[in-house]
């Protein structure tokens, strides 16, 4: 029987293992370094409290995605605990489980996402909404049309994503929410970021949109929709879906290896035969027909067999950049911020779902009120308030090397600076950090085609997912390559073109029609 080893058992990995063992009759083994499966898309537990690391809508404008998820945790048929207690009417799946009687079990949830900027809520993506002209005030709103009427008469050559943004919102929308944004996230101001960040995150949203759907004459189920209002999400957060594959995989005979990491692939620069991992027990080989790579292209470079990769293509690929991610999260018995929303919640607290901070003297990126995304992530969630706290970092910087009591006293002072929680008001925290959660689109990643190129002329080396391809796709973007790499086999394709155009399209991946 042929064999697939699959490094990384994040969604693209795992996902790639499930189609293996439903489409072929080749035996997947999934390797994962460390002792969970999930990836970045992973639920942690803290004290009973449930961390979604960067928050995951599930949403996709795939249909496969769509129905694997649903086919793993089937769609609630009855109310949500939150949606009982307030008498809230939602959608619910007529036959569907009930997650107050089981586990297994996918919610629908409202989505809501807001900016917090000049002590006020703005409308996240920024749209021309009437929150957003009253709290900016005339004078700001004239500078904002002014440099937008400007970018549409001399638009940018987009080299960078500086100019990619100032096309699609004005120079003075630019500078208020973007510019020092990006650089809380990066690292870098957009004018040393790629403009092909722009177009896979934010392709489809701009000033031009917003008008052309405020004026428009078709009816309202004809425009389109910036973003999703309802999403699905597990009980548990994602971390139950992947661990609910991998039980799937498993039981349909595939193998999930945790604490075995890769330390060499073994072959030619043609082929690869097979891998040399390290485990609790000492080094194993395994033999590979087939090989699934999820992890960080840096490391997938270093451990190539020798002249695999040309000395400049494995440089370029050592060189590329990451970004790092610390989350804090937070147990409040209450916020000091109320719900000022027609939408009721429990406690009265806002409902977003992520509050993206763009006060300037703030170093949080985003906040996330996980009640909202699920009640079940909150041992109580109509007494206390559980918080996810976002920073951007890069590994070895101040934040990063900071102790984590320091660093939690330092994220309680900026929730109390924000009025968002009193400090008496905090009764539990605690901090993650996590390593290559974003990669970034500068410095070497300009020669990155070089390196791909290389990649794909290993016969039978799939990259797949969103450290494989070096590039910032969602869960559902990682899951398609996996599918395209699986049919690819399948049909006995040797182009590797569709699994590297995953995400590639021209409208932004949350849009829909009405």
């Amino acid at each position: 029987m042929p064999q697939a080893i699959i490094i990384g058992a994040g969604p693209a990995g795992l996902t790639a293992a499930y189609e293996l063992l439903k489409q072929t009759d080749i035996h997947p083994i999934v390797l994962e370094q460390e002792d969970f499966v999930g990836g970045i898309a992973r639920t942690m537990v803290h004290n009973g409290c449930h961390i979604d690391v960067g928050g995951h809508r599930f949403f996709s404008k795939d249909p496969r995605v769509m129905a694997l998820w649903k086919e793993l945790l089937p769609v609630q048929g009855a109310p949500s605990l939150d949606d009982r207690l307030l008498h809230r009417d939602g959608e619910l799946v007529q036959g569907g489980p009930d997650p107050e009687q089981t586990d297994r079990v996918m919610l629908l949830r409202t989505r809501l996402s807001r900016i917090r900027y000049l002590h006020h809520f703005f409308a996240y993506p920024v749209s021309l909404s009437g929150e957003t002209i009253q709290n900016l005030g005339l004078a700001r709103l004239f500078k904002v049309g002014i440099g937008y009427l400007h970018a549409c008469i001399r638009p940018r050559e987009e080299k960078s994503l500086e100019d990619f943004m100032v096309n699609r919102f004005g120079e003075e929308l630019y500078r208020m929410f973007f510019r020092d944004y990006t650089h809380k996230v990066w690292g870098r101001y957009p004018d040393a970021i790629d403009a092909d960040w722009g177009s896979q995150r934010i392709k489809g949203v701009s000033i031009r949109k917003a008008l052309a759907n405020l004026f428009s004459s078709k009816k309202t189920s004809e425009k389109e929709t910036s973003f999703i209002d309802r999403f699905l999400y597990p009980k548990y957060g994602p971390g139950q879906l992947w661990q609910t594959m991998r039980e799937e995989v498993e039981q349909m005979g595939g193998e999930v290896r945790l604490k075995s990491r890769v330390v060499r692939l073994l072959g030619t620069g043609k082929k690869l035969t097979g891998v040399v991992i390290e485990t609790p027990d000492g080094e194993v080989t395994l033999k590979a027909d087939y090989i699934f790579s999820s992890m960080p292209i840096a490391e997938l470079a270093d451990k190539l067999p020798d002249g695999a990769l040309s000395d400049k293509a494995k440089a370029t690929a050592e060189q590329l950049p990451y970004r790092d991610f610390i989350t804090v999260g937070i147990l409040a018995d209450k916020l000091s911020l109320t719900n000022e929303t027609a939408q009721p919640t429990l406690g009265n607290i806002p409902p977003d779902c992520w509050i993206y901070v763009q006060e300037p003297d703030i170093r949080m990126g985003r906040l996330q009120i996980f009640n909202n995304w699920s009640p079940y992530l909150v041992p109580d969630p109509e007494h206390q308030v559980w918080l996810g706290l976002e920073y951007f970092c890069s590994k070895g910087d101040a934040l990063w090397q900071m102790r984590d009591e320091d660093f939690i006293a330092m994220a309680i002072e900026e929730l109390a600076k924000m009025g968002i929680v009193q400090k008496e008001a905090v009764k539990d925290a605690v901090r993650y950090r996590i390593e290559k959660a974003y990669p970034a689109y500068f410095d070497a990643y300009e020669s990155f085609p070089d390196v791909r190129a290389e990649l794909d002329r290993i016969a039978n080396l799939y990259c797949i997912g969103r450290n494989g391809q070096h590039r910032y796709n969602n869960m559902d973007h990682s899951m398609m390559t996996a599918f395209e790499a699986v049919r690819n086999i399948k049909e006995h394709l040797p182009d590797k073109e569709n699994v590297w155009n995953v995400n590639t399209d021209k409208d932004y991946q949350e849009t829909k029609k009405g």
